[in-house]
């Protein structure tokens, strides 16, 4: 063998691979003629158009949104929380300003009673009204304690000036009481009570002009509805303050029975309500009844002092069972007449004979009581 025709391994193999990379495979060639025609791929159905931006875009603004919505929710709920606390916040000092104010109220009543309590010597009218001064000052310091919200803080002050006007008031009282034995004119001695029960009625006017209704108008601008502001009535007497009233009150507290000339009340008249029709004692009385029947009896001081505590009756004798009722005059000056009504009539018999009597209780002292009781003739009727 030449040398030519020995293959040299090395060079053997790379023949090999051209020859091979020349060759084409006729397989591939022939499916590719006589295959028939090219497979057609299978298409997708088309997906919907999304937003510029893509699908991250979409769930933002969808977040975005849904966290919009949120937020007016949660403004919404603490807008409500902060409208509910300020109500119960003023909700809660009106009420507050309720206890203070009926513990006074109270007191006044009690001194009312005090000053017209038939008998009373001047000294333990005095300890009473020391005694009343004590309770008001504690009241005082309740009222002190109070904590209004913001608008009110104004007439929070004026509260409590209120509830001072009314220790002062009472102290003035009291020690004027303690004057009233050494001075020896009752007319000095009035206008000295007067001038110290002034502050009393000065108490009203200041919770009632100055507390009362600008709270009620500080309400309504904070738009706080369905709260009463209380009334507070210190002064029952509307004479109170009056040095003509405070006389008599000296005159009957210094002076006996006997001194002070003479004593007793009468009954002027009965007139049944509506229509004013005056009842006759010595004619038959028609009466129309209603639930809006009313009797009203006119009681008169025909004695010389003032009188106190005067118990007024009214009696309506029928069958099966008489109508008993009581009425009390706080007080009543010489020549003064007041009339005292009685209502509530719900068990009358009609068509029968009935007795209307009233009668005003005798005062100590008093001697002529001829004109304390009167009885009148009446028939009721529903006509």
């Amino acid at each position: 063998m030449s040398e030519r025709d020995r293959t040299d391994p090395s060079t053997r193999g790379s023949r090999d691979i051209e020859f091979d990379f020349f060759d084409e495979s006729p397989s591939a060639e022939a499916q590719r003629r006589e295959g028939g025609p090219p497979r057609r791929r299978r298409r997708l159905p088309s997906r919907p158009p999304t937003p510029p931006g893509g699908p991250q875009l979409y769930r933002l603004a969808l977040l975005i949104a849904g966290a919009i919505i949120l937020a007016v929710i949660l403004i919404l709920l603490v807008n409500s929380c902060r409208a509910n606390q300020k109500e119960a916040e003023y909700r809660d000092y009106v009420e507050d300003v309720g206890e203070v104010t009926a513990q006074s109220t109270a007191l006044g009543r009690q001194l009312n009673q005090r000053l017209n309590t038939p008998g009373i010597r001047l000294e333990d009218l005095r300890g009473a009204v020391e005694g009343l001064s004590r309770q008001q000052e504690q009241v005082l310091a309740r009222t002190e304690d109070l904590s209004p919200p913001g608008p009110l803080v104004a007439q929070q002050e004026e509260l409590i000036q209120t509830m001072q006007l009314r220790v002062n008031g009472l102290d003035g009282l009291a020690a004027a009481f303690a004057r009233v034995a050494e001075i020896q004119s009752t007319q000095r001695a009035g206008q000295l009570l007067a001038e110290q029960a002034n502050r009393l009625v000065a108490s009203d006017v200041v919770y009632d002009d100055l507390f009362k209704e600008p709270t009620i108008d500080v309400l309504e601008q904070q738009d706080v509805s369905d709260i009463v502001v209380p009334d507070s009535n210190f002064v029952h007497n509307p004479d109170i303050g009056s040095p003509t009233q405070w006389e008599l009150v000296v005159q009957r507290l210094t002076q006996t029975p006997q001194s002070g000339g003479l004593r007793g009340n009468g009954i002027v008249g009965v007139a049944a309500q509506p229509g004013n029709q005056q009842l006759s004692q010595g004619d038959d009385n028609v009466v129309r009844a209603s639930d809006a029947l009313t009797f009203q009896v006119t009681v008169q001081n025909s004695g010389d002092s003032q009188e106190t505590q005067v118990r007024v009756r009214l009696t309506i004798q029928q069958s099966p069972e008489p109508i008993r009722k009581e009425q009390v005059i706080d007080s009543i000056n010489p020549g003064q007449t007041q009339t005292v009504s009685f209502s509530d009539f719900g068990n009358l018999s009609f068509e029968t004979d009935a007795t209307l009597q009233v009668q005003v209780e005798p005062v100590p002292g008093e001697t002529n009581t001829n004109n304390n009781t009167a009885e009148y003739p009446v028939t009721f009727t529903l006509g």
